[in-house]
């Protein structure tokens, strides 16, 4: 099976073009970002005579995928079209048809793709039969901005864990509350704000019971047509009490409590008569397995985490290579003295053994400084 890869070249008029169709079609795409799993974020553009015709994106699962929307835009304007795409069409009946067949029944002509899709369902088999339909394919236009989009989905297909950033504020020397356990607020309006708008955009958010014995958060979205996520709480001897703003608050999104056997019997009864919340018990005491807790999110359909603390949990995920980005915030505050730090629950003895870290983004325009850093010793690149 041979796909023919764009080569793009700035001087090549038709690639600016191709490469314009298909960053709009990115940009489409994430116009629903945190809606969509298990499915990936996917975005198509329609294009006849030099001009737009028809787009769309996947807005849910188990809805009409980015193509259809696409096409049910443009009608018979489709027929000898060329159509971007984000990623390969889909090719098997799911609770969709596929799209491949859609494409073809709609007369087009030619199509980019940005990637194949590594889900085996799929993987080659959407555009093996584009092509042996007659239609022009090419692959690999923006590819490193279509994988950017769906971090959460390419981790979930390929290894059953899901992707995980791990979001923390902290002063500018490294602590995430005072002493006394004060942290309201470390930064500024501005950056509070993004924080919301990252869990708008994640599946689960996650935190150690410490977190919520210190902060009683309700852990929910503040923003404006923001959806919650699901919240989940890793409390290996359930220490949480039932007053707790996460089991009370008005979100209709599950609580999901990740405990072990240390765990009361009586408060797991409690616990699972509440409304949205449901109770993981695993079979081990005191510290609940992180790994196979993370396999069962992704079980679940859901394919990214967004960790918000305490730093024993993020300690622990990241020195045990379960943490793929950083996202820290740091205002221009010092506290100085034995404040908690946002990874308490790391130990590493000589600098050799530092977990290294290629810096992916650094922000200034809220006025604190917000760092975006990739964990290298990841097990997603190590899968």
């Amino acid at each position: 099976m041979l796909f023919q890869r764009n080569q793009i070249q700035s001087g090549d008029k038709s690639v600016n073009q191709d490469s314009f169709y298909m960053a709009r079609a990115i940009e489409l795409a994430t116009k629903a970002l945190g809606r969509t799993s298990p499915n990936p974020l996917v975005g198509c553009v329609i294009v006849k005579d030099g001009r737009i015709v028809g787009e769309g994106y996947h807005q849910k699962a188990g809805t009409p995928h980015a193509e259809v929307h696409a096409l049910n835009a443009a009608q018979t304007m489709a027929q000898g079209a060329t159509a971007y795409v984000t990623l390969e069409p889909c090719s098997h009946f799911g609770k969709t048809p596929p799209c491949a067949n859609a494409l073809i029944e709609a007369g087009i002509k030619r199509v980019v793709v940005a990637m194949v899709d590594p889900n085996p369902l799929v993987s080659g088999k959407g555009i093996q039969r584009l092509q042996e339909a007659g239609i022009e394919v090419e692959v690999g236009l923006m590819e490193e901005e279509a994988r950017k989009i769906n971090k959460g989905f390419l981790k979930a297909i390929t290894t059953g864990l899901p992707y995980v950033l791990y979001k923390s504020a902290l002063t500018l020397d490294g602590k995430i509350a005072t002493e006394t356990g004060d942290s309201k607020w470390i930064t500024n309006e501005a950056s509070r704000a993004y924080a919301h708008r990252l869990r708008d955009q994640f599946d689960v958010i996650m935190v150690g019971s410490e977190t919520v014995l210190q902060d009683n958060p309700a852990l929910n979205c503040r923003i404006e047509n923001g959806r919650d996520p699901v919240r989940l709480i890793v409390d290996g001897e359930l220490k949480l009490p039932l007053e707790a703003s996460i089991l009370n608050s008005s979100c209709t999104s599950p609580c999901i409590i990740a405990t072990t056997t240390s765990a009361s019997p009586t408060k797991i009864q409690a616990l699972e008569s509440m409304p949205n919340v449901e109770v993981w018990k695993y079979d081990t005491q005191r510290y609940v397995p992180l790994e196979k807790m993370l396999r069962d999110i992704v079980k679940r359909g859901w394919n990214s985490v967004l960790l918000e603390g305490g730093g024993r949990l993020a300690g622990s995920l990241l020195q045990a290579q379960l943490i793929d980005e950083l996202d820290f915030i740091f205002a221009p505050k010092l506290i100085g003295g034995n404040g908690p730090s946002p990874l308490a629950g790391m130990k590493i003895p000589l600098m050799a053994q530092a977990i290294p870290l290629e810096i992916l983004e650094t922000d200034l325009t809220t006025g604190d400084l917000r760092v975006r850093a990739k964990v290298l010793s990841s097990q997603a690149e190590k899968r």
